[in-house]
């Protein structure tokens, strides 16, 4: 599947790209929508020297997080997701699947998705493939709660401990 997108104007802005060594002049990248709910991923490649256009090969993936639900993002979803969600706070559970505390913890960080409509909440296993994401994010142990405002972390609550993650969440809401 291709698509095609002008960059002249773009509808699309990109966040984030790289560029593969060896890629041949395919760059990948991600584009919020303009009204910030969506984000688009794929590889691009640049049209000819006289056109502003690129296609996007490979999958498009829509992504975004939905209100009163959990989203699971990856290493490559996460920091447009939080860039997308803008104001909004941001929770997010760092897990694993083998961890028993993180399973105990995980209706419970859906109920307070339910709960509080206005904080966006995500969900990362810490997995071999977001080793890295999980790294430059300082986890140390799971489960790990994350709190972001403004793309940055300002709190965290580590292990399984509900009542300390609401407080925080309360604390993060009362200073907005």
């Amino acid at each position: 599947m291709a698509l095609q997108i002008s960059l002249s104007p773009s509808p699309l802005r990109p966040t984030t790209s790289s560029s593969p060594a060896g890629s041949g002049g395919l760059v990948r990248a991600f584009f919020v929508s303009p009204d910030q709910r969506r984000v688009l991923k794929g590889v691009i490649s640049k049209g000819g020297r006289a056109s502003r256009v690129v296609t996007v090969r490979s999958s498009l993936e829509i992504a975004r997080p939905v209100v009163g639900q959990v989203t699971e993002v990856d290493k490559d979803t996460f920091w447009p997701l939080v860039k997308a969600a803008g104001p909004k706070i941001v929770v997010l559970d760092m897990y694993t699947q083998w961890c028993g505390p993180c399973k105990v913890i995980a209706p419970k960080f859906q109920q307070l998705a339910e709960k509080y409509l206005d904080v966006v909440f995500l969900k990362l296993d810490c997995n071999k493939d977001n080793k890295s994401l999980a790294k430059e994010l300082g986890i140390r142990v799971v489960p790990t709660f994350k709190i972001l405002k403004d793309n940055k972390v300002v709190k965290e609550v580590t292990g399984a401990k509900f009542d300390d993650l609401v407080l925080a969440i309360e604390t993060e809401k009362s200073s907005s």
